[in-house]
């Protein structure tokens, strides 16, 4: 199963605070007993790990100070009374613990589980322990801890990440930043996150899209508690199948001049290739006229690739205007390279006023200029030209991606598609969209340049810069996914992402035909 595959999750996103709020709003106001809450996550996570790992043999589990360490405690109960061999860890002192916790710790006891203090066991104790299990289940660290983990956390993380055995995630991996998605120090790679109450935005983008695995949530029947506590998302989920309807049907008298003229403005000398791969994913992905604006050098090679597309050689940014004029969306960037020809092409298309997608050097040369906002533009940064656009470091970027891509539609308007896993699209309206999903496939040069030709053929048929960005990166990731189970994600190129595209697409207008749309 690919990363990015799908599954059937809410699409509202929340910071860790809120899922807090939430939680005690559902025990504060709504009279929910908190243990029996507890207990409700500990029975949903058990039955994930009895539905994934049922012969796993013996299984480990981390508990810290925490309700994240009393689900630990609760998982560990539920697998001692099922016949599991289970050995827990307490890695925070039991002494310490309070509250629900505690109560967890007890009922742990009282079912028979072995707990082990972390202090009275010896280090070669500690690796025979994960040398010898099946499966790991890290409930150590919650939401509410930031920062980098600290000692005897730290090393711990570091042996689950060592092990041989799978590791199961309550609520998040230790280590994880549940709103923002980054770490500051190691985090657990877990093989699922089975989380609660409300999905955190940080299990979908930057590290959590990495280490996360497959996510599975459950809500706890709290549903009335999110409505009701005043609680609101952060971002929305999306992924290809809850988006795909946005792409209207084509009528029977369906026509080329109803579906948008894309004009790709890309390939300086020695970058021929960044054109040609835009100009063919926008024909890919149902432009009605593709017409290409690059150097006379690459003219031969990009007809003999895809004669559907016009392709002029320009020497002079002043031969562009009339090209501009025909056209009704405008790709700019790929391979513009920042020397005279690049300058003079990106000029003239801002000059235009047309609708645009600006990626790759169009950014580098925006990030030199003054800024000047737009509505109908989208920018498509990965986070090194988030970075020199925002005047910052990249790991800036990467602490919050989120915030990032907010600060730049602040500065630039339009719509900004942050790249990377778990993209980020941040809207004039203050929404923000996090593609669910990722592939590793996809880290290969000349991946944003199909991006960017996809996001053109979408922004000509639906006219709408958040849904078009949206749109785009939801099925330039579908396609890569379908790409990668013919390649392997190592031999993954963007041209097998282009080949994909007509079956994603395919595979769409049967969906949408069966749900009667």
């Amino acid at each position: 199963m690919p990363p990015s595959a799908g599954h059937s999750l809410p699409e509202a996103l929340f910071s860790a605070d809120a899922v807090r709020q939430i939680d005690h709003y559902v025990i504060d106001q709504q009279g929910v007993d908190g243990f029996e809450l507890m207990q409700s996550a500990a029975h949903a996570a058990f039955r994930c790990l009895v539905r994934h790992w049922r012969n796993c043999g013996s299984v480990l589990v981390l508990c810290g100070a925490g309700n994240n360490g009393g689900d630990g405690y609760l998982v560990a109960a539920s697998a001692r009374r099922h016949g599991l061999d289970v050995r827990c860890v307490a890695v925070a002192p039991t002494g310490k613990l309070s509250g629900d916790a505690r109560k967890a710790w007890q009922k742990a006891l009282t079912d028979g589980v072995d707990v082990l203090e972390l202090d009275a066991i010896s280090d070669p104790e500690l690796d025979d322990l994960f040398a010898s299990t099946g499966l790991i289940v890290d409930a150590m660290l919650g939401t509410g801890v930031s920062g980098a983990p600290r000692e005897p956390f730290a090393t711990l993380i570091a042996q689950c990440n060592s092990a041989q055995a799978p590791v199961l995630a309550v609520d998040l991996p230790s280590g994880l930043n549940a709103t923002t998605g980054a770490a500051e120090g190691d985090v657990v790679n877990a093989a699922m996150t089975v989380t609660f109450i409300g999905l955190k935005a940080g299990l979908f983008t930057g590290q959590g899209a990495a280490v996360c695995g497959e996510v599975v949530f459950e809500s706890l029947d709290t549903e009335d508690g999110v409505a009701g506590s005043g609680q609101t998302p952060v971002a929305c989920r999306r992924d290809w199948d809850s988006v795909m309807s946005w792409l209207p049907p084509r009528p029977a008298n369906a026509h080329k001049g109803r579906f948008g003229h894309v004009l790709v403005v890309a390939g300086d000398r020695g970058f021929g290739g960044a054109g040609l791969l835009a100009a063919e994913a926008a024909a890919r992905s149902g432009a009605g006229l593709v017409s290409l604006a690059t150097r006379p050098e690459h003219v031969t090679a990009a007809l003999a690739r895809c004669p559907s597309v016009m392709v002029h050689g320009l020497i002079h940014g002043s031969e562009l205007p009339s090209l501009l004029d025909a056209a009704s969306v405008v790709v700019c960037g790929p391979g513009i390279g920042r020397s005279a020809w690049g300058q003079q092409m990106l000029e003239q298309v801002i000059a235009s006023g047309k609708p645009r997608v600006l990626d790759a050097d169009a950014l580098n040369l925006l990030s030199g200029r003054v800024a000047v906002p737009a509505d109908n533009h989208i920018l498509t940064p990965h986070p090194g030209e988030a970075a020199r656009l925002l005047n910052c470091l990249v790991p800036e970027v990467e602490a919050d991606r989120m915030a990032a891509a907010r600060k730049l539609q602040a500065l630039y308007g339009g719509a900004i598609l942050l790249k990377g896993a778990g993209t980020v699209v941040a809207s004039a309206d203050g929404a923000l969209d996090v593609i669910s999903g990722s592939n590793p496939g996809m880290a290969t040069g000349g991946m944003g340049d199909v991006l960017s030709g996809i996001i053109g053929a979408v922004l000509g048929q639906i006219g709408d810069v958040q849904k078009a960005a949206v749109l785009g990166a939801s099925v330039h990731l579908a396609a890569a996914d379908v790409a990668a189970e013919a390649t392997g994600f190592i031999g993954l190129i963007p041209t097998d992402v282009i080949d994909a595209l007509p079956m994603v697409f395919r595979e769409s207008e049967k969906t949408l035909e069966a749900r009667g749309l």
